[in-house]
Protein backbone atom coordinates (compact mmCIF):
# COMPACT_ATOMS: atom_id res chain seq x y z
CA UNK A 1 0.00 0.00 0.00
CA UNK A 2 1.50 3.35 -0.64
CA UNK A 3 1.72 6.22 1.34
CA UNK A 4 -0.61 8.69 -0.25
CA UNK A 5 -3.51 5.65 -0.26
CA UNK A 6 -2.71 4.80 3.27
CA UNK A 7 -2.86 8.60 4.39
CA UNK A 8 -4.78 10.18 1.53
CA UNK A 9 -7.26 11.92 4.24
CA UNK A 10 -4.01 13.97 5.94
CA UNK A 11 -2.46 14.78 2.54
CA UNK A 12 -5.76 16.47 0.82
CA UNK A 13 -6.63 18.15 4.04
CA UNK A 14 -2.47 19.39 4.47
CA UNK A 15 -2.95 20.25 0.44
CA UNK A 16 -6.60 22.20 1.21
CA UNK A 17 -5.09 24.10 4.58
CA UNK A 18 -1.46 24.97 2.66
CA UNK A 19 -3.47 26.82 -0.36
CA UNK A 20 -6.04 28.76 1.60
CA UNK A 21 -3.34 29.67 4.06
CA UNK A 22 -0.75 31.08 1.26
CA UNK A 23 -3.42 33.68 0.88
CA UNK A 24 -4.47 34.54 4.03
CA UNK A 25 -0.50 34.93 5.17
CA UNK A 26 -0.45 37.54 1.96
CA UNK A 27 -4.18 39.06 2.71
CA UNK A 28 -3.30 39.75 6.54
CA UNK A 29 0.30 38.92 7.25
CA UNK A 30 -0.75 36.89 9.81
CA UNK A 31 1.57 33.78 8.89
CA UNK A 32 -1.01 31.61 7.74
CA UNK A 33 -1.22 30.45 11.68
CA UNK A 34 -5.15 30.88 12.11
CA UNK A 35 -5.56 28.71 9.04
CA UNK A 36 -3.26 25.90 9.69
CA UNK A 37 -3.53 25.26 13.43
CA UNK A 38 -7.00 24.62 13.02
CA UNK A 39 -6.77 22.45 9.79
CA UNK A 40 -3.83 20.59 11.13
CA UNK A 41 -5.75 19.68 14.39
CA UNK A 42 -9.05 18.76 12.67
CA UNK A 43 -6.27 16.55 10.27
CA UNK A 44 -4.62 14.91 13.30
CA UNK A 45 -8.44 14.23 14.71
CA UNK A 46 -9.25 12.14 11.29
CA UNK A 47 -6.04 10.15 11.89
CA UNK A 48 -6.92 9.16 15.75
CA UNK A 49 -3.75 11.11 16.94
CA UNK A 50 -3.46 11.15 21.37
CA UNK A 51 -5.52 14.43 22.01
CA UNK A 52 -3.09 14.86 24.95
CA UNK A 53 -0.61 15.45 22.26
CA UNK A 54 -3.02 16.85 19.16
CA UNK A 55 -2.73 20.27 19.58
CA UNK A 56 0.93 20.44 20.38
CA UNK A 57 1.83 18.96 16.87
CA UNK A 58 -0.72 21.53 15.02
CA UNK A 59 0.79 24.49 17.21
CA UNK A 60 4.42 23.32 16.39
CA UNK A 61 4.03 22.12 12.50
CA UNK A 62 2.46 25.91 12.17
CA UNK A 63 5.09 27.41 13.55
CA UNK A 64 7.61 25.67 11.22
CA UNK A 65 5.64 26.16 8.26
CA UNK A 66 5.12 29.92 9.12
CA UNK A 67 9.10 30.19 8.71
CA UNK A 68 9.08 30.06 4.74
CA UNK A 69 5.86 31.73 4.45
CA UNK A 70 6.67 34.87 6.66
CA UNK A 71 10.28 35.26 4.71
CA UNK A 72 8.18 35.71 1.14
CA UNK A 73 4.95 37.30 2.63
CA UNK A 74 7.48 40.01 4.23
CA UNK A 75 9.65 40.32 1.45
CA UNK A 76 6.52 41.17 -1.34
CA UNK A 77 5.32 43.29 1.13
CA UNK A 78 8.64 45.23 1.20
CA UNK A 79 9.02 45.62 -2.44
CA UNK A 80 5.54 48.08 -2.34
CA UNK A 81 7.44 49.84 0.76
CA UNK A 82 5.19 48.47 3.58
CA UNK A 83 7.31 47.12 5.76
CA UNK A 84 9.12 49.48 8.56
CA UNK A 85 12.43 47.87 8.65
CA UNK A 86 13.19 50.23 11.69
CA UNK A 87 10.52 48.49 13.78
CA UNK A 88 11.67 45.14 12.77
CA UNK A 89 15.68 45.69 13.70
CA UNK A 90 14.64 46.15 17.17
CA UNK A 91 11.69 44.12 17.91
CA UNK A 92 13.12 41.00 16.49
CA UNK A 93 15.58 40.13 18.94
CA UNK A 94 13.26 40.33 21.70
CA UNK A 95 10.85 38.44 19.65
CA UNK A 96 12.91 35.68 19.43
CA UNK A 97 13.72 35.02 22.93
CA UNK A 98 10.13 35.63 23.57
CA UNK A 99 9.44 32.56 21.15
CA UNK A 100 11.88 30.46 22.73
CA UNK A 101 10.45 30.70 26.30
CA UNK A 102 6.89 29.77 24.71
CA UNK A 103 7.28 26.67 22.81
CA UNK A 104 8.37 25.44 26.08
CA UNK A 105 5.73 26.67 28.13
CA UNK A 106 3.49 25.23 25.11
CA UNK A 107 5.03 21.94 25.41
CA UNK A 108 3.95 21.96 29.22
CA UNK A 109 0.96 22.86 29.20
CA UNK A 110 -2.15 20.51 29.11
CA UNK A 111 -3.59 19.82 25.15
CA UNK A 112 -7.21 20.92 26.09
CA UNK A 113 -6.08 24.29 27.91
CA UNK A 114 -3.73 25.23 24.86
CA UNK A 115 -6.67 24.40 22.59
CA UNK A 116 -8.95 26.85 24.49
CA UNK A 117 -6.54 29.17 24.73
CA UNK A 118 -6.32 29.75 21.30
CA UNK A 119 -9.62 30.01 20.18
CA UNK A 120 -10.23 32.61 23.09
CA UNK A 121 -7.82 35.31 21.84
CA UNK A 122 -8.89 34.83 18.41
CA UNK A 123 -12.12 35.64 19.37
CA UNK A 124 -11.38 38.44 22.24
CA UNK A 125 -8.99 40.41 19.16
CA UNK A 126 -11.08 39.96 16.56
CA UNK A 127 -13.26 42.83 18.59
CA UNK A 128 -10.94 45.73 17.96
CA UNK A 129 -10.11 45.07 14.40
CA UNK A 130 -13.69 44.41 13.28
CA UNK A 131 -15.50 46.64 15.29
CA UNK A 132 -13.37 49.71 16.47
CA UNK A 133 -13.00 53.14 15.11
CA UNK A 134 -9.90 52.56 12.12
CA UNK A 135 -8.75 56.13 13.34
CA UNK A 136 -9.02 54.74 17.11
CA UNK A 137 -5.39 55.39 18.48
CA UNK A 138 -3.61 55.01 22.18
CA UNK A 139 -0.69 57.23 20.73
CA UNK A 140 0.32 58.47 17.87
CA UNK A 141 3.69 56.90 17.57
CA UNK A 142 5.37 53.76 18.47
CA UNK A 143 7.07 53.70 22.03
CA UNK A 144 9.93 53.51 23.21
CA UNK A 145 12.79 51.01 22.96
CA UNK A 146 12.29 49.60 26.84
CA UNK A 147 8.68 49.14 26.43
CA UNK A 148 8.90 47.94 23.03
CA UNK A 149 11.18 44.94 24.02
CA UNK A 150 8.75 44.29 26.62
CA UNK A 151 6.14 44.36 24.05
CA UNK A 152 8.04 42.21 21.09
CA UNK A 153 8.82 39.42 24.15
CA UNK A 154 5.15 38.96 24.67
CA UNK A 155 4.27 38.93 20.83
CA UNK A 156 6.73 36.24 20.74
CA UNK A 157 5.77 34.47 24.00
CA UNK A 158 1.93 34.21 23.20
CA UNK A 159 2.46 33.60 19.20
CA UNK A 160 4.46 30.65 19.86
CA UNK A 161 1.57 29.17 22.33
CA UNK A 162 -0.63 29.53 19.91
CA UNK A 163 1.01 28.47 16.72
CA UNK A 164 0.94 31.66 14.55
CA UNK A 165 3.63 34.22 12.60
CA UNK A 166 3.21 37.24 15.32
CA UNK A 167 0.56 38.89 12.56
CA UNK A 168 -2.46 39.27 14.75
CA UNK A 169 -0.51 41.01 17.82
CA UNK A 170 1.47 42.79 15.64
CA UNK A 171 -1.28 44.58 13.65
CA UNK A 172 -3.16 45.09 16.05
CA UNK A 173 -0.54 46.61 18.43
CA UNK A 174 0.84 49.39 15.34
CA UNK A 175 -2.30 50.27 14.08
CA UNK A 176 -3.37 51.30 18.26
CA UNK A 177 0.58 53.35 17.94
CA UNK A 178 -0.90 55.18 14.53
CA UNK A 179 1.00 52.91 12.22
CA UNK A 180 -1.43 52.74 8.76
CA UNK A 181 -3.21 49.04 8.36
CA UNK A 182 -0.87 48.86 4.90
CA UNK A 183 2.02 49.27 6.70
CA UNK A 184 1.59 47.66 9.91
CA UNK A 185 0.09 44.03 7.59
CA UNK A 186 3.52 44.01 5.86
CA UNK A 187 5.50 45.32 8.87
CA UNK A 188 4.40 42.25 10.93
CA UNK A 189 4.98 39.75 7.89
CA UNK A 190 8.12 39.75 8.95
CA UNK A 191 7.62 38.79 12.68
CA UNK A 192 6.81 34.98 11.71
CA UNK A 193 10.22 34.04 10.84
CA UNK A 194 11.33 35.49 14.17
CA UNK A 195 9.02 33.53 16.03
CA UNK A 196 8.94 30.28 13.52
CA UNK A 197 12.55 30.01 14.39
CA UNK A 198 13.34 29.80 17.56
CA UNK A 199 9.69 28.31 18.61
CA UNK A 200 9.96 25.23 15.73
CA UNK A 201 13.47 23.75 17.53
CA UNK A 202 12.21 24.31 20.89
CA UNK A 203 8.84 21.99 20.38
CA UNK A 204 11.21 19.71 18.35
CA UNK A 205 13.38 19.51 21.52
CA UNK A 206 10.43 19.24 23.77
CA UNK A 207 9.15 16.72 21.85
CA UNK A 208 11.67 14.47 21.06
CA UNK A 209 10.65 11.73 23.34
CA UNK A 210 6.81 12.02 23.14
CA UNK A 211 4.57 9.28 22.22
CA UNK A 212 1.76 8.85 20.39
CA UNK A 213 2.63 11.78 18.02
CA UNK A 214 1.10 11.93 14.41
CA UNK A 215 3.02 10.09 11.70
CA UNK A 216 6.24 11.57 10.35
CA UNK A 217 6.69 13.58 12.99
CA UNK A 218 10.57 14.66 14.49
CA UNK A 219 9.63 15.95 17.83
CA UNK A 220 6.46 18.16 18.21
CA UNK A 221 6.82 19.26 14.51
CA UNK A 222 5.03 17.14 11.68
CA UNK A 223 7.48 17.24 8.51
CA UNK A 224 4.32 16.31 5.72
CA UNK A 225 2.43 19.15 7.76
CA UNK A 226 5.57 20.95 6.54
CA UNK A 227 6.03 20.11 3.61
CA UNK A 228 2.72 20.28 1.60
CA UNK A 229 1.86 23.35 3.74
CA UNK A 230 5.29 24.99 3.51
CA UNK A 231 5.00 25.05 -0.23
CA UNK A 232 1.40 25.78 -1.19
CA UNK A 233 1.60 29.09 1.32
CA UNK A 234 4.61 30.39 -0.16
CA UNK A 235 3.38 29.47 -3.88
CA UNK A 236 -0.43 31.51 -3.28
CA UNK A 237 0.99 34.39 -0.84
CA UNK A 238 1.36 36.65 -3.60
CA UNK A 239 -2.45 36.26 -4.34
CA UNK A 240 -2.95 37.56 -0.33
CA UNK A 241 -0.31 39.92 -0.50
CA UNK A 242 -1.97 41.58 -4.73
CA UNK A 243 -5.74 41.00 -2.84
CA UNK A 244 -4.60 43.38 0.38
CA UNK A 245 -3.51 46.14 -1.27
CA UNK A 246 -6.11 45.97 -3.61
CA UNK A 247 -8.82 46.21 -0.86
CA UNK A 248 -10.09 49.38 0.97
CA UNK A 249 -8.99 49.37 4.56
CA UNK A 250 -12.36 49.08 5.99
CA UNK A 251 -13.10 45.62 4.32
CA UNK A 252 -9.65 44.49 5.05
CA UNK A 253 -9.73 45.03 8.37
CA UNK A 254 -13.82 43.92 8.50
CA UNK A 255 -11.92 40.42 6.44
CA UNK A 256 -9.25 40.23 9.66
CA UNK A 257 -12.33 40.23 12.35
CA UNK A 258 -14.44 37.78 10.58
CA UNK A 259 -11.40 34.94 9.64
CA UNK A 260 -10.52 35.27 13.36
CA UNK A 261 -13.95 34.61 15.00
CA UNK A 262 -14.29 32.03 12.65
CA UNK A 263 -11.20 29.95 13.52
CA UNK A 264 -11.73 30.66 17.18
CA UNK A 265 -15.16 29.59 17.37
CA UNK A 266 -14.56 26.01 15.19
CA UNK A 267 -11.83 25.79 18.09
CA UNK A 268 -13.85 26.16 21.25
CA UNK A 269 -16.40 24.63 19.95
CA UNK A 270 -14.55 21.27 20.12
CA UNK A 271 -12.89 21.67 23.05
CA UNK A 272 -16.77 22.02 24.64
CA UNK A 273 -18.26 19.43 22.76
Amino acid sequence: MSVFTEHWQLIVALIGAGAFAGIIAGLFGVGGGVVIVPALYAAFGILDVDDAVRMKAAVATSLATIITTSIRSAWLHYKRGAVDVRILKLWVPWIMAGALVGAFAASAAPGEALTMGFAIFLILLSVQMGFGQPDWRLRDTMPSKGPSAVMAMMVGLFSAMAGIGGGIFGVIIMTLCGKPIHRAVGTAAGFGAAIGVPATLGFILAGWNVPNLPVFSFGYVNVAGFIFIASLTALMAPVGVALAHALPVKHLRRLFAVLMVVAGGLMLRDVLS
